[in-house]
């Protein structure tokens, strides 16, 4: 319990110093939903939507506030060290839930840029969870968050894809075939950095986590690795309405939501 924010006084005090001087927002300015992301555009698309937004640049993040959409939305950057970290000093702010909407590449071949995916658990082997949990224990979502986001992409017309994704800190892997090939023995539907290392630290710091995920690229097929001219094309085709459907999805949460009981370990 030592280790954990939720068990340590001085940890805690320390989280919340660390978590407004890397966000630059106050604690009090925290909403209880939170969506968090990896991409400045999220934010500025966030900023244009909500003409009350409260933005702020800290240290390290970038955050900005609605209480018109009752969410806040963070910009922690990329890769699984900063996602651990978020995901655990997030506890501080006590959200009612977090959500990632987070970009992933595909790895089975019915997938395509634009599909949305709901991770029902992520492979851990992006090397900082080993941090939290013991390397047998999976890494899975808040279900009642997942199911939130399901619903709201059911009533919205979207279809998606529920499955396995894998986390991984190898980040020039489309070049090594034997990653590849290992994706494909372990039956994921994607690849990421940052979703078991979020799945794991929440879990341990009793935050509620979800996560959707867009595919941005197909970098198991032949000239569909993500370029700066294919990035700029998903962000402006998709981002709104990801942004949209994780809006949607913390706004049920926030009036339907039942209080999630945490287990005492």
């Amino acid at each position: 319990m030592k280790k954990t924010i939720h068990g340590n006084a001085e940890k805690k005090a320390i989280a919340i110093d660390m978590l407004e001087r890397y966000t630059g927002h106050q604690l009090k300015k925290f909403e209880k939903q939170i969506i968090i992301t990896n991409f400045s555009f999220y934010l500025e698309r966030f900023n244009a939507t909500f003409e009350d937004h409260y933005f702020t640049q800290g240290s390290a993040f970038k955050a900005s506030s609605s209480k018109k959409a009752h969410v806040t939305i963070i910009e922690f950057g990329i890769g699984s060290p900063m996602a651990a970290l978020i995901g655990e000093i997030l506890a501080v702010a006590n959200p009612k839930a977090v959500l990632f909407l987070g970009l992933c590449g595909a790895v089975h071949p019915s997938l395509k840029v634009g599909d949305f995916i709901l991770p029902m658990a992520a492979i851990r082997a992006e090397g900082v969870s080993k941090n939290f949990l013991p390397p047998q224990v999976p890494a899975l979502p808040t279900f009642k968050v997942q199911k939130f986001i399901s619903q709201v992409l059911v009533e919205n017309g979207y279809d998606y894809r529920t499955g396995t994704i894998h986390s991984t800190d190898f980040r020039f892997w489309e070049f090594d075939q034997r990653f590849k090939d290992n994706l494909i023995e372990e039956r994921v539907l994607a690849v990421e950095m940052e979703t078991a290392a979020l799945f794991t630290a929440c879990f341990v710091s009793k935050v509620n986590i979800g996560a959707l995920l867009l595919v941005s690229d197909c970098p198991m097929k032949r000239g569909g690795i993500k370029t700066k001219s294919s990035a700029r094309s998903v962000f402006r085709k998709f981002t709104d309405v990801h942004i949209d459907l994780g809006i949607k999805a913390m706004r049920d949460i926030k009036k339907k939501g039942e209080k999630i009981r945490h287990y005492r370990w």
